[in-house]
């Protein structure tokens, strides 16, 4: 099998990580069709950081795509920023393979490294934990989207105690409606 390489998504890329996204969650129970439209949204605000758009190459073949975008987590006296991981992004024929999996640890390294400490994301507790993901209201997080459990929304520490006294409201960008 050819090596899969993670990197920095480019202008060439953008048309090519629609159709994927839009691909990979076509069949998805929860999916709303616009994740596609979402990522051009978020590549378009303020907010957006080149370096947190990530593509997954296979054999020349782009086949994943990942996208961490600044939020904030709000209380009455503090602001906190965070990562908000979403969507990450696979073709159907290549999943379960590890390409999501070296896209979420190449993206929380370069998270990392970029100095955020933390990301929220909104997604399958049965497949998010391997990451260090638990549900973000073990740190007093909440979120205002309806969510069918409490498990869905979580959280991991880039450092060590990077959450360490956040509490409070996630603010997700306008982007995500």
């Amino acid at each position: 099998m050819n090596t899969i390489i993670i990197r920095k998504e480019t202008p060439e890329d953008y048309n090519w990580v629609i159709e994927l996204t839009e691909k990979a969650f076509e069949t998805m129970e929860f999916s709303d069709g616009n994740e596609g439209k979402l990522v051009e949204k978020l590549r378009k605000a303020p907010t957006f950081i080149p370096e947190l758009s990530l593509v997954a190459e296979l054999g020349g073949q782009l086949v994943g795509h990942i996208l961490f975008t600044p939020l904030q987590i709000r209380n009455e006296q503090n602001s906190f920023t965070s990562l908000v991981l979403g969507p990450v992004s696979v073709l159907p024929e290549y999943q379960k393979q590890g390409i999501g999996e070296k896209l979420i640890r190449t993206g929380h390294q370069k998270a990392f490294e970029l100095g955020f400490q933390s990301v929220i994301l909104i997604g399958y507790p049965e497949y998010y934990p391997r990451f260090g993901y638990k549900p973000a209201s073990g740190w007093g997080i909440k979120t205002q989207i309806p969510l069918p459990s409490d498990d869905v929304f979580m959280a991991v520490e880039l450092t060590e105690g990077g959450l360490t006294g956040v509490s409070g409201m996630a603010v997700f960008p306008p982007e995500f409606g």
